[in-house]
């Protein structure tokens, strides 16, 4: 049965901060909020990083970096494509699930490139061959090596010699090093030493179906109150495969999920929140203002398509005059943006509010500017 619901708009953001883990009950490792997500976008390392920190109550940039590094989480192109966290335990049925649709985006570029079978298939074979036996390697050292193979060495067709390798289940992330200068750097891996398991080539029949329901369940419980079309757009699968999930979810966790239907809309969520949405009795976060300095790729902001005005903004929320990228939210609601710089070992933080803010508001950007020192264990300051 689907109620019908006057959907509060500061009732829906109440909830998802809370299904997102940006509000308690928050998760306990960095791992465990890739879990709750699923997927997590994450082609800005760096801050990255600050997106599954944020969710637990005291991890830190090291703590995540040394999940990555074990291979808990791993970084790979997936869903859109583009780079995001996935836990090892998810990334085996989520490729078998993705990865048709992956390659069939990428075919105009695999013509342009000049990568056909038969290339993907030699490339593959050496790109291999080059990481076994957990001899993890940087770009740039496989570069070198397909360069002497006869294969690109840089520009597009190296990049999709390599993204051709993730999509197939033969490069993961590895742990990653350091450049000389400090900065962090992501290694390739085998994916079959660090995704043990898995299940060979596309999900079909019985399988896929259950990949399916396994999908919507993770977005709709992690994200809801959200629609079809927002999860179709997450996670580019067809809206016809995200309906026959939701149908599947519902098989393999009944009464894990509900609907509520507002303007005409259904909205999927977490069965326990429905009463929440349908009575707009959000607990209320008290008088204080929040602030959260987010990535302006946060599951947060990109999760949605459909209802993505709820925050208030677009996605990516881009910024006036060539300013910070990265996302402040107010309660909530996307309300400037922001970066990180590094001078004489200490963290400068450039803010750049829409409108001014008022004194508790300031005090909230202090304790939010705070928390990401604490992060990543140096001093930070406002500039």
């Amino acid at each position: 049965m689907i109620a019908e619901a006057a959907l509060n708009p500061d009732t829906v953001v109440k909830v998802r901060l809370r299904r997102q883990q940006l509000r308690t009950p928050l998760a306990a490792t960095p791992g465990d909020v890739v879990r709750n997500l699923l997927a997590v976008q994450s082609q800005e390392f760096p801050y990255a990083r600050w997106t599954l920190a944020q969710r637990t109550p005291r991890a830190t940039a090291a703590d995540v970096e040394q999940a990555v590094a074990d291979g808990t989480i791993l970084r790979t192109h997936i869903l859109r494509p583009t780079w995001h966290f996935v836990h090892r335990d998810d990334l085996g049925w989520l490729m078998g699930l993705s990865a048709d649709r992956l390659h069939q985006g990428n075919k105009g570029m695999y013509r342009q490139t000049g990568i056909d079978p038969a290339a993907a298939a030699r490339s593959g074979e050496i790109l291999a061959e080059t990481v076994a036996g957990g001899a993890h390697k940087t770009r740039e050292e496989l570069a070198e090596v397909l360069g002497q193979a006869g294969f690109p060495s840089k520009g597009l067709g190296f990049i999709y010699h390599l993204m051709h390798a993730e999509i197939s289940k033969i490069l993961v992330s590895g742990s990653p090093v350091r450049s000389a200068a400090g900065a962090l750097k992501q290694t390739y891996a085998l994916f079959e030493e660090r995704v043990p398991d898995s299940v060979p080539g596309p999900l079909t029949g019985d399988q896929r179906e259950k990949a399916l329901g396994q999908l919507t369940l993770r977005y709709f419980r992690s994200r809801g109150p959200a629609t079809v079309k927002d999860c179709a757009a997450w996670s580019g699968l067809t809206m016809r495969d995200i309906k026959l999930g939701i149908q599947a979810a519902h098989i393999l966790s009944p009464g894990a999920l509900a609907t509520v239907r507002h303007d005409g809309l259904d909205f999927h969520l977490a069965a326990e929140e429905a009463e929440v949405v349908s009575n707009d009795s959000a607990q209320a976060e008290g008088s204080s203002p929040r602030v959260d300095l987010i990535q302006c790729y946060d599951e947060y902001v990109m999760g949605y398509s459909q209802s993505r005005h709820y925050l208030g903004g677009t996605a990516p929320f881009f910024p006036e005059d060539n300013g910070p990228m990265h996302v402040v939210l107010l309660d909530g609601r996307l309300a400037g943006w922001w970066r990180h710089g590094f001078s004489a070992g200490a963290c400068e933080l450039d803010v750049r509010m829409n409108r001014p803010a008022s004194t508790a508001e300031q005090k909230a950007l202090e304790a939010e500017a705070a928390r990401y020192g604490r992060f990543l264990g140096m001093e930070t300051k406002l500039v």
